[in-house]
């Protein structure tokens, strides 16, 4: 990477991780903490106000990345952060669960990510884009490790009032490394013929990579219906506890992904590197009861190899996305496919709990590896990405 891409890649990396732990932080805390606000005592309401961030990410993450083709990345990336932080401050001001919903509401409206990655792909030549992808997707995983460690004393030294004006600040510090920090994205060139939004919707190879990114959040939030409980029930692992086994899970799913992830880059092996991810994700769905069976240690071999596939997959697909996309939609591409990953992660939640409700733990795991059968069916036929739209990026 040249010295611009690596600066490019660290501070858009340290936007996502300023954004992303106000919201990890909440996961932990918000349910018990919650319940001191007026309607607090209404299950339905405090499940609400942590779900309906999701939904308003979901109705707007196409128009962000639109706008940011046609307006420029960092005016809509900034735009969308003052947003997050107004929602932070109307949910630290709120004394009632139906305030932090509005707050929560306006956060979700907030929904850069598009933006953000259209901007990292635009700074990035095509053979570094899935390691500086990489890089933004570690820094997610290490701010989930930490907000999940330091969340509870954090609420119980400033209350979740502060909790949420930490996340403004956040947000407004990440307006001011997006402008200090986060170099200017070279211009791109003029497309030979006219590009219609018709040809990111119905591209076959983006089809491939929104269906992927689909089962991979569904069968995520399928599987953390469920994890969690076994966790307590067969590994003997308090709640409390539980970061103990996530951080060590998250540093070595990273630590083996890395090999593989430059083996795609560097020597051309994008389609194996690829299938063996999924085909990975297969197997460790259908080990999934066996591996319950061995109680702490079978659950953890389970998750390190869960991680493993994907956060290979996380750092592969949207570097994939913004090479097939055609240049002058790469925001709108990217806003199609974090709205299909949004849609996995809520219906993977529902499935997840509408099955173990009535099947039990093992038709989840056998649910998410017939998902992943199917995705892997659909990738089997793909191509590895050409370079129509590769970058010239400034070598400094």
């Amino acid at each position: 990477m040249t010295r611009t891409e690596r600066k490019a890649a660290l501070s858009l990396a340290a936007i996502y991780a300023l954004r992303m732990f106000g919201l990890f932080s909440l996961l932990p805390v918000f349910t018990i903490a919650g319940r001191s606000l007026k309607g607090g005592d209404a299950a339905y309401m405090l499940a609400l106000a942590l779900s309906i961030y999701g939904l308003t990410q979901a109705l707007l993450f196409i128009a962000y990345g639109a706008a940011s083709d046609r307006l420029g990345r960092k005016p809509v990336i900034a735009f969308g952060l003052l947003l997050f932080a107004l929602g932070s401050v109307v949910a630290a001001m709120s004394t009632s669960v139906a305030g932090v919903v509005a707050g929560r509401a306006l956060q979700g409206a907030g929904a850069v990510s598009s933006a953000v990655t259209a901007l990292l792909a635009d700074c990035t030549r095509d053979e570094v884009r899935t390691k500086a992808m990489a890089m933004v997707g570690g820094s997610i995983a290490a701010t989930f490790a930490l907000a999940l460690v330091i969340a509870p004393p954090l609420v119980g030294a400033v209350g979740l009032s502060g909790l949420f004006w930490i996340t403004a600040v956040f947000a407004l510090l990440s307006i001011v490394v997006l402008y200090t920090q986060v170099p200017d994205a070279p211009a791109q060139p003029e497309p030979a013929e006219t590009v219609r939004h018709g040809d990111v919707l119905f591209n076959p190879h983006l089809f491939r990579l929104n269906l992927g990114v689909f089962v991979l959040h569904a069968t995520q939030m399928a599987l953390f219906v469920i994890v969690p409980p076994l966790l307590v029930e067969r590994a003997l692992v308090p709640s409390a506890q539980h970061w103990m086994v996530y951080l060590p899970v998250l540093i070595a799913s990273v630590l083996l992904m890395w090999k593989p992830m430059m083996a795609a880059e560097r020597n051309g092996r994008v389609r194996p590197v690829f299938l063996f991810a999924i085909g990975l994700l297969l197997v460790t769905f259908l080990s999934g009861p066996l591996a319950v069976q061995f109680g702490r240690w079978g659950l953890i071999a389970f998750l390190v190899a869960f991680f493993w596939g994907f956060n290979l997959l996380e750092a592969m697909q949207p570097s994939l996305v913004s090479r097939v996309a055609p240049a002058r939609m790469k925001g709108f591409a990217m806003g199609v496919y974090n709205t299909t990953q949004a849609m996995g992660l809520f219906l993977g939640g529902v499935l997840g709990g509408v099955v173990t409700k009535r099947f039990g733990d093992n038709v989840v795991f056998g649910v998410c590896a017939g998902l992943a059968l199917v995705w892997l069916a659909a990738a089997w036929r793909m191509n590895p990405p050409t370079k129509p739209h590769a970058q010239q990026t400034q070598k400094n």
